[in-house]
């Protein structure tokens, strides 16, 4: 993904350079600050995201606003009519990604379900407004939920124990979550982002044990390295 990334954002500065050349020559004269060039702003990443990154909801939702905010500014697209199509589609696209999210999302459940019968504590974790560590020294792992509202939290589990599979939970609202994970786990993401995203930059080099993560961001972010 990080391939086809650097080869999109490469393919349309070529096609902005070469549309620069083209009106230095002449060739073909364009105006460089038509109304409503600042929506490629906002279109263009959310284009590129909506290809390259594998939770599609906010890209799609980031799109759509940016494509309407520019029909808007060349005249197309009515003001008022533009806040009533856009309001649906964002409600639409956050209900498909509950539904489907929730499907793929029934391993992570199950995990936390095994952990209650069987008596364990699922350690949580909350930052709001400030910043939280939740490290694993020789400890064995099986779950825990982190969430951060305007902070950040950092769960470290190189040096934890893997005895089955585990899970986490991730809300990051106006804020940002690290897991750190060591190679030989393997990790599997279920993400709803809406203007934020997970990262997912583990090895995985094992396929004894898998880490599942449910993560949410609301303006916020999840980083698994």
């Amino acid at each position: 993904m990080k391939n086809l990334r650097k080869i999109l954002w490469g393919t349309a500065l070529i096609a902005i350079g070469v549309l620069f050349v083209l009106r230095a020559l002449n060739l073909l004269p364009f105006e460089l600050l038509f109304d409503g060039w600042w929506t490629l702003f906002i279109i263009v990443p959310c284009a590129v995201d909506l290809i390259t990154e594998r939770d599609k909801s906010g890209s799609l939702i980031g799109l759509a606003i940016g494509v309407g905010l520019l029909l808007w500014r060349l005249d197309i697209l009515d003001i008022g009519l533009l806040w009533k199509l856009l309001i649906p589609v964002v409600i639409v696209v956050i209900g498909l990604k509950l539904i489907f999210g929730g499907l793929f999302d029934k391993k992570t459940e199950r995990v936390f379900s095994e952990i209650k019968k069987n008596g364990s504590t699922v350690r949580v974790t909350s930052a709001v407004f400030s910043g939280s560590d939740l490290k694993y020294d020789g400890e064995v792992f099986e779950g825990a939920e982190l969430n951060a509202v305007f902070g950040g939290v950092e769960c470290d589990l190189r040096q934890a124990i893997f005895t089955k599979d585990c899970a986490i939970k991730a809300s990051a609202v106006f804020g940002g979550i690290d897991i750190l994970v060591p190679d030989h786990v393997k990790v599997v993401v279920n993400s709803t982002g809406i203007f934020g995203g997970t990262s997912n930059k583990a090895k995985s080099l094992g396929n004894t044990v898998t880490l599942y993560v449910s993560a949410t961001s609301l303006f916020g972010g999840v980083d698994i390295k």
